[in-house]
């Protein structure tokens, strides 16, 4: 299935500072992090929830990329932080801690985490994951939310989440395609004019 939109695929209207396609873009990540990190402290405390130390740590070590990393992944990745293995409940507990606080998203083909880029505005679980990076782009769009809704009502049907993941290439990823596409077709090109007989 293909698809074709002259509408951009994010169209949220108060969604945070962290614009959802930034993945795709170079761009300093520390300031991912340290924003995301700063509007994570505050919804947690608005809420009343306590984002403990190791809370924190896993939701810092999601925000390392925008690649979502499966729950081993992480393990691997606190174990080396604090050169002694952590154990799979623990990962575990924070993981849901962060997602019943819509801080982090779960992808669900992949079994794997990432950073929620608006946790402030009530949104389905949308994503265009590239096949070839690895990198997951967060999007949203109010006419696909009534859509779905609206289908769901004429089956009767009561939605309680959506997952929408879109499997394709991102930008950079298809221009570093066409550049190596141009580069094997040079090739190729002065391969066949230097075997042709002078």
């Amino acid at each position: 299935m293909t698809l074709t939109s002259s509408v951009p695929l994010f169209m949220s209207t108060s969604c945070s500072s962290l614009p959802p396609s930034i993945a795709s873009q170079q761009h300093n990540h520390q300031h991912c992090i340290e924003t995301a990190l700063a509007q994570a402290r505050l919804r947690c405390k608005a809420q009343g929830a306590r984002l403990t130390s190791q809370r924190e740590q896993v939701f810092t070590l999601i925000w390392q990329s925008h690649k979502p990393l499966g729950a081993y992944t992480l393990m691997d990745m606190l174990a080396a932080e604090s050169t002694k293995r952590v154990a799979p409940p623990t990962v575990y507990r924070a993981l849901d801690f962060l997602l019943e606080y819509q801080l982090i998203h779960r992808i669900h083909s992949l079994n794997a985490f990432i950073g929620c880029t608006h946790p402030d505005d009530h949104h389905g679980n949308s994503f265009m994951i590239c096949e070839d990076c690895g990198i997951a782009i967060e999007f949203a769009s109010d006419q696909q939310d009534q859509n779905m809704l609206h289908m769901a009502e004429m089956f009767g049907f009561t939605v309680k989440s959506q997952s929408i993941e879109v499997v394709g290439c991102c930008q950079q990823c298809q221009q570093q395609r066409t550049v190596a596409q141009e580069n094997d077709a040079a090739l190729r090109n002065n391969t066949v004019q230097g075997s042709k007989p002078q």
